[in-house]
């Protein structure tokens, strides 16, 4: 493991549950990397998580001076890390995500060419909701890639930047403010990172939240609005063209999420059951991203007491705002593809 390296933990909880799990990960990862938990959770449960975390954990407030504004308390927590850190490779990671020394490792590797790194998560254990989680995971993976709960970034790129905007959908605002400074991306698909699922009541609250980052995504979003006027165009059908034009939909999607499935070695980690779950997933989304641009045309998506009402900024509008300001590129242009690594190392 590099010296030169440390974990940042953004965390804020409203309830201890997962407190003795937690802390369980952490008395092994800091046999691995220096670790910083940015804890901005109530007094009282601050007191609780000092007590279980093990000694060798730095547990800090976040720092909110001139953050105020943000609507996204993580982001607070991961610039917080930042400056508080003197390493230059940082693992930002939610407090769900549950890293190997090797796949931890693997991480800060990649940092030494590239600004930003996003490895692959995948739900361990596997309950019903998170099958039909990874059927969204599958399909990224079949188009492009998918988005992680957890990056590896180089500390200078990040502070250069100025840092990122308190966004809905803050890690892809994190990947595209340090690309527009001039940063190199390196998307390694077949680096598994194991992450807890939530509970099943978190997961349904979370569909519309989900289908709003797809705001910030316009192809993604077109694509997603159609689905819902083809069903119903669909339903409008003969009973038996009806019958034939939703298995062809629903195949199709297996189909997709198969392909993802199958792609970078991704069947190491996810069940083949996982792809059944699409045409759920699909019919889910065609009805929840509709929902989503109703909360944005009626201010923004209600996140942690507050509306939030933009997903991430758009590419142009953050080269405008960074432009230049990471003149010398670690990794070059090459990094920006997806790869896959010499070997997948599973979490």
């Amino acid at each position: 493991m590099a010296h030169d390296a440390e974990y940042v933990l953004p965390l804020r909880w409203t309830g201890d549950s997962g407190l003795a799990e937690l802390s369980g990960y952490l008395h092994r990862l800091v046999g691995w990397m220096p670790v910083i938990v940015v804890d901005g959770s109530e007094e009282n449960l601050f007191d609780r998580h000092r007590a279980a975390f093990p000694g060798g954990v730095r547990h800090i407030r976040p720092d909110l001076a001139g953050r105020t504004g943000t609507g996204n308390g993580k982001v607070a927590g991961v610039m917080t890390g930042a400056s508080t850190s003197r390493a230059e490779f940082l693992v930002i990671a939610d407090d769900d995500v549950r890293y190997t020394r090797e796949s931890l490792a693997a991480v800060v590797h990649y940092l030494k060419s590239a600004d930003v790194v996003r490895p692959q998560n995948y739900f361990a254990p596997l309950p019903w909701h998170a099958r039909w989680d990874t059927a969204r995971t599958l399909l990224n993976r079949a188009w492009s890639a998918d988005y992680p709960g957890t990056l590896g970034v180089r500390r200078s790129a990040l502070l250069a930047t100025g840092g990122y905007a308190g966004v809905l959908f803050e890690n892809l605002e994190l990947i595209r403010t340090i690309k527009a400074a001039g940063g190199s991306e390196r998307i390694l698909p077949d680096l598994f990172v194991a992450r807890r699922p939530p509970t099943a009541r978190h997961f349904l609250r979370q569909r519309v939240r989900q289908a709003y980052d797809d705001l910030a995504q316009p192809r993604r979003l077109a694509a997603e609005l159609a689905l819902l006027p083809a069903a119903a165009g669909a339903a409008l059908l003969p009973a038996r063209a009806r019958r034939a034009a939703i298995a062809l939909l629903a195949g199709a999607a297996v189909a997709c999420a198969e392909i993802g499935r199958r792609r970078h070695n991704g069947s190491a980690v996810f069940p083949a059951s996982a792809a059944w779950f699409a045409p759920f997933w699909a019919a889910e989304r065609a009805v929840c991203v509709w929902l989503a641009l109703a909360f944005r045309w009626s201010g923004g998506m209600p996140y942690a007491g507050r509306k939030l009402r933009t997903a991430a900024h758009s590419e142009a509008k953050l080269l405008l705002l960074h432009g230049g300001k990471l003149p010398h590129n670690p990794a070059g242009q090459e990094a920006r593809k997806p790869e896959t690594t010499m070997n997948a190392v599973q979490a």
